[in-house]
């Protein structure tokens, strides 16, 4: 698959339209550059590129766009409400998908390198590409922003990373590096600027000084006011939402806003955002309500009501969620986004993939669809009221499981096809030749464990598709007997095509582990089809 690394360059100006739109063009006109989101910003005169490509193209893309800052703004007249030390203030690079963070340290080397070159300025390196465990804080860097440049520049302390030590008063000093994905966030106020800062001293990491550390970890945080909003905002930089994630500083900020009586009118996501993040506060605030949601679309929705994403402009998914966007920008779709005789037609070529195996992961995502239906059809009716809550239990692992067993669907033959591609490699020396039996052995334990986590992942469903079996709706009898047979016969499926790529593979004791776990899982699948069967036959006694 192809490498795709996220570039959100930082520029100097948030009025001038002109000049934000030739920003975004030198990107979007660069080869293999999709740009995904342009977010100005009138108080804080900055506005954020986001565009995506291969680790090469995003380097050019960020150049170009740079070039053209060179010739449209001048820091030596810029104001703004948001930190900032140059025209082009910060460029990070961002791992998003087949790339490791190793890469994106060495795009942001390359870039911050020819930058300096080409324009003359200076460059210091942050995050995970900085050279010095005290230039790893972007604020750290930035603090005094350009107008403490010229005396910075003069320590040898503080002598740039690339470019030289004098200051350029047009363009500044640009921090360019490697991070994980960091998500700017804002929650609106009622309030003054200086009440929104006093809250943000509160929850950042940062906090007001060593002394006073901030309640809420890898969260950055500053309090302005948006004059053409007429609102406060608690600014906020999530640097990693795992840790601490967007409900986590939403709901701090509320806590505080109440005990001082400010009112909180929403909040707003500035550039892009992951689904997992979205997701993750979804889940939240079903857990936190007790709701009854399963589809990704009406859990995002809830997200959007919750925090009031939409409380300064609408907030369409498909536009701000990172994955929406790659995947809309994407021409081959895989299998799975083929019409159902699409698919047929492609198992039916004259081609080894898709084949068994992609066909095995078909089956059992039908499987779990089955059995998400066949819950959902025993559920919400007064007649089957008193299982609502079995089925608000037994529903979501169908669901989950059959949105995850769809995606092995192209991970089958995928795995198979690098094996394919494996065969075709050089052996005209011996070191070829060792590349290409090392490559092959690798594509075929791929080929192995896809399958082999295929029976795993149905092997989850059996308690659930058990108990289905002795609640569920019996008009539905037909359709969970179907389920059933589906998911046992996908891990027969998954036994045979696990079996026949094991006789190839050399290694002796990855063979005898790979082999006993998938024997035991279709023993498993058997046994738990029959007693569904025997469970649903018997409930007709």
């Amino acid at each position: 698959m192809a490498k795709l690394v996220e570039c959100v360059p930082n520029f100097s100006e948030g009025n001038n339209k002109e000049v934000i739109d030739a920003l975004g063009q030198a990107i979007s006109r660069t080869p293999g550059c999709v740009l995904l989101d342009v977010d100005a910003g009138a108080s804080t005169n900055r506005t954020v590129y986001t565009f995506v490509g291969s680790p090469e193209a995003v380097v050019e893309g960020a150049l170009s766009a740079a070039r053209m800052a060179g010739q449209l703004i001048d820091m030596s007249q810029h104001k703004g409400e948001h930190p900032r030390m140059g025209a082009l203030d910060v460029c990070p690079f961002v791992p998003v998908m087949n790339v490791s963070m190793e890469e994106c340290i060495t795009c942001a080397h390359i870039f911050g390198q020819r930058l300096a070159a080409e324009l003359g300025v200076p460059v210091y390196l942050y995050g995970e590409a900085a050279r010095e465990e005290t230039r790893k804080a972007l604020p750290t860097i930035r603090a005094g922003e350009y107008e403490a440049l010229p005396e910075k520049l003069a320590k040898s302390e503080w002598a740039p990373d690339f470019g030289p030590s004098t200051f350029v008063p047009r363009w500044g000093a640009t921090v360019t590096g490697a991070r994980t994905f960091l998500i700017a966030y804002n929650i609106n106020l009622l309030c003054t600027k200086e009440l929104a800062h006093r809250i943000a001293l509160n929850i950042r990491e940062q906090g007001r000084g060593v002394d006073q550390p901030g309640r809420l970890k890898r969260v950055q945080g500053i309090g302005w006011y948006l004059e053409e909003e007429n609102i406060a905002q608690v600014s906020t930089n999530l640097l990693d939402f795992e840790t601490t994630p967007l409900h986590v500083v939403y709901e701090e900020v509320c806590q505080d806003a109440k005990s001082l009586n400010l009112p909180v009118v929403g909040s707003q996501l500035v550039g892009l955002v992951p689904k997992k993040a979205m997701l993750d506060t979804a889940e939240f605030y079903i857990k936190k309500e007790k709701l009854f949601i399963l589809e990704e679309e009406q859990k995002i929705r809830l997200v959007v009501s919750r925090l009031g994403l939409d409380s300064l402009s609408p907030f369409h998914p498909q536009e701000r969620i990172i994955e929406y966007l790659v995947q809309a920008g994407e021409v081959d779709g895989g299998l799975v986004a083929k019409p159902l005789g699409a698919f047929v037609r492609a198992v039916g070529g004259r081609s080894a993939a898709p084949g068994g195996g992609s066909v095995s992961a078909a089956a059992a995502a039908l499987g779990a669809a089955l059995g998400c239906m066949v819950g959902l059809m025993s559920y919400g009716k007064r007649q089957f009221e008193k299982l609502d809550p079995i089925m608000r239990k037994l529903i979501p692992p169908f669901h989950q499981g059959m949105d995850e067993l769809v995606a092995m669907v192209d991970a089958d033959s995928r795995a198979f096809s690098s094996y394919m591609e494996a065969m075709k490699l050089p052996q005209s020396t011996p070191e070829e030749r060792e590349r290409r039996t090392s490559a092959m052995q690798q594509g075929l334990k791929t080929a192995v464990r896809v399958p082999c986590a295929l029976a795993e992942k149905v092997s989850g469903l059996w308690p659930a598709l058990k108990e289905l079996a002795c609640h569920c709706n019996l008009a539905c009898k037909s359709d969970i007997q179907v389920g059933a047979k589906m998911l046992e016969a996908a891990v027969f499926g998954a036994y045979f095509n696990v079996m026949i790529n094991l006789k190839d593979i050399t290694d002796e004791k990855f063979k005898l582990a790979m082999s006993q776990k998938v024997s035991g899982l279709l023993e498993e699948a058997k046994q738990g089809s029959a007693l569904v069967l025997a469970l649903l036959e018997k409930r007709e006694l």
